[in-house]
């Protein structure tokens, strides 16, 4: 096969990359760097099965070769990211699906969106099944990100049930692990850049808000069984062991060896109170669950922000 991966050089899509070549497929890897990182892709260059193409796909693109599957990854997908670059944020969610939908459907390839728990909204269901509709700000400084994604599902949707487009939507609760950027600010990488520095761990509210952290590998599997599959509903991945903010600071407290203490702030607007998945769909659908116990990830992830501090 050869698998297309917009997003290809993000944290999630080049280690997508990494699998399918492994699994034997030809990866074209597209990115135009806007948060993607060229330093992620640079150990693939050398695969003759590899190749880069540095493209907006908000922009059209015609690619002459054949593409047998379609892996629609690019976006801004922090808040500090979403919030910095708000109009590409939205422009890669409508265009840029339109653009990747328009490509699988010229070039009859399987299609799969990389969507986000963020279509959640801050909920009023716990844990979050994909059934419920989602409770979002439409005019909320996250909703840039939130409404781009609900859009694009939307739209995949749509080209599933009128053009016959063999779509899959993924769900990606919060992902950690190798490869996330120190300065992106999401909660993994903000507490342990902390830590590793010696500075204060900054916790926002009063810690009690919580998070579902999944392994990269681990969601990597489930995204490739979904690919494979015949299913095009949308599917959660993540973990469910869910952990407040606080206890999950005092983890990395421990894991890092920090004597820095916790600072609160306050909470961001339409920060989520709680954020669980409910994978039972993913388990009767594809078989999986995750692996990777969250210890011995962050004990990964944090050897990994060692190094690039």
């Amino acid at each position: 096969m050869r698998t297309l991966i917009t997003g290809g050089a993000g944290f999630i899509g080049s280690h997508l990359c990494e699998r399918f070549l492994s699994e034997g497929h030809e990866v074209v890897c597209l990115d135009n760097f806007i948060t993607g990182n060229p330093v992620n892709i640079q150990h693939l260059q050398g695969n003759a099965r590899f190749s880069f193409v540095r493209h907006n796909i908000s922009n059209h693109i015609e690619i002459d070769d054949p593409i047998d599957a379609i892996l629609h990854c690019a976006s801004p997908a922090s808040p500090v990211d979403y919030l910095r670059h708000p109009i590409p944020t939205l422009k890669v969610g409508s265009l840029g699906t339109h653009n990747s939908l328009g490509l699988a459907k010229a070039k009859n390839a399987r299609f799969l969106l990389a969507s986000t728990s963020e279509v959640y909204g801050d909920p009023e269901r716990h844990p979050q099944r994909e059934d419920y509709w989602g409770n979002v700000n439409p005019i909320g400084v996250r909703g840039v990100y939130d409404e781009a994604k609900r859009f694009a599902e939307a739209m995949t949707m749509a080209y599933h049930r009128y053009h016959g487009l063999n779509t899959h939507i993924v769900r990606i609760f919060n992902t950690y692990g190798p490869r996330m950027r120190l300065d992106d600010g999401r909660v993994v990488p903000n507490l342990m850049g902390q830590a590793l520095r010696g500075e204060a761990l900054t916790v926002y509210g009063n810690g009690s808000q919580t998070r579902s952290f999944c392994y990269v590998s681990d969601l990597v599997e489930g995204i490739y069984r979904l690919l494979m599959s015949e299913y095009h509903e949308p599917v959660n991945l993540g973990n469910p062991n869910e952990v407040s903010i606080l206890d999950f600071a005092k983890e990395i407290q421990a894991l890092s060896g920090t004597k820095s203490g916790i600072e609160f702030k306050p909470l961001p607007q339409d920060d989520p109170k709680v954020r669980k998945p409910d994978i039972g769909r993913a388990r009767t659908v594809l078989g999986w669950e995750p692996k990777v116990d969250r210890h011995e990830g962050m004990r990964q992830t944090m050897e990994f922000f060692r190094s690039a501090i």
